[in-house]
């Protein structure tokens, strides 16, 4: 009897201190996949932030999963999570996963891709991402000179609303100098026929994007450059100008264009400041990346939780509408990063070590 009650007793205190445990998860972060250096580097410093912070947290991937993203917020509400930190795989298809979460009285942060068509999105942590296609533009129009010039467009996941964000600041720039010929869109009609529409549709938007996703994949990336060059003319070589959504799918590009031998020079975008892109950078085979600085958006996703945890509301400059309702949001900045500033905006900042880089 007495071994019995002791037995009963440990498996109470187990159960108890098991109970304690899921209790203290006070923020859950849900991110897309494991596949990737960018959302690697996030659950780094998210972790490392929210330990110094005295935060507890538990990090979940997707997977590029919608149906595992739902499973992940509903494990972390068991856990007790007063806050959702959530970077969507697919905007639209996360608005399940916010629901359960809002259904469960946990303040939802949609995190650098905004959840689309729900309600239950308190807060968006986010990068201008107009501003980043803004800077692609700028930098391939600073590039070209006369008319003519061959420009390749290519975009993100159709899935991913900030696909749309970061084509729309592009189109903003691109489209006058298409309109008035200073680029000919070698690689979609569809732009080419709204060539003369300053602002576009998001169904107009969605057309373009259909024709040149890379789907945020470097093999898919790759073999539509690929495709693209194989059908293009001689003529429609030579020098190029390619706006490419990310560092990763802009290797790729890069890759098929520089093996191209009618291809004699190209200028090629990127954003996130993968090391990789960065020693690209160096060595002259990608021209510019958009530094979106992860620290500043991870600190600002954590301000945003705390604010939540002790019942404040975290500070709004702007809003994003995700087709339901407007989200408030405070974009953090960006900075553009050529061959020109590259020991300054990533080595000397502290973004990167110069110890993963040579020919710095």
């Amino acid at each position: 009897m007495k071994r019995a009650a002791m037995l009963i007793a440990s498996l109470l205190f187990l159960v108890v201190l098991g109970n304690a445990a899921f209790a203290q998860v006070k923020v859950g972060i849900v991110l897309p996949t494991k596949d990737e250096p960018r959302w690697i580097q996030d659950q780094t410093r998210f972790l490392d932030a929210l330990k110094t912070a005295g935060i507890s947290a538990e990090v979940l991937f997707s997977q590029g999963d919608s149906a595992k993203e739902r499973a992940n917020v509903e494990s972390l509400v068991s856990k007790g999570i007063k806050v959702l930190i959530i970077c969507p795989q697919d905007g639209t298809a996360a608005a399940a996963a916010a629901d359960v979460a809002n259904k469960a009285g946990v303040k939802v942060i949609s995190y650098d891709r905004l959840i689309r068509g729900t309600a239950s999105v308190d807060y968006y942590v986010t990068f201008d991402s107009v501003q980043v296609g803004m800077a692609w533009g700028d930098y391939l129009v600073s590039k070209a000179s006369g008319k003519g010039n061959n420009l390749y467009l290519y975009a993100g996941a159709a899935s991913d609303n900030n696909a749309f964000l970061f084509f729309e600041g592009a189109w903003k720039v691109l489209q006058p100098k298409i309109a008035d010929g200073t680029f000919i869109v070698r690689n979609s009609d569809k732009a080419v026929a709204l060539s003369k529409k300053a602002t576009l549709t998001r169904d107009e938007m969605a057309s373009i994007i259909g024709q040149v996703t890379t789907n945020w994949n470097f093999a898919d990336a790759k073999a539509k450059a690929e495709a693209n060059l194989t059908a293009a003319k001689k003529e429609m070589k030579g020098t190029v100008y390619i706006a490419a959504p990310n560092d990763g799918t802009a290797r790729a590009i890069a890759d098929a264009f520089a093996a191209d031998k009618d291809v004699t020079k190209y200028y090629i975008t990127g954003q996130d400041a993968e090391i990789a892109s960065i020693q690209y950078i160096i060595d002259g085979k990608q021209s510019m990346t958009v530094l979106k600085d992860v620290r500043i958006l991870v600190k600002d996703a954590i301000a945003a939780a705390v604010d939540f945890l002790n019942g404040k509301v975290p500070p709004k400059t702007t809003t994003y509408n995700n087709g339901k309702i407007d989200v408030p949001a405070k974009p953090t900045m960006i900075t553009t990063v050529t061959k020109e500033n590259v020991k300054a905006a990533i080595v000397d900042s502290g973004y990167w070590p110069a110890s993963n880089f040579k020919g710095l």
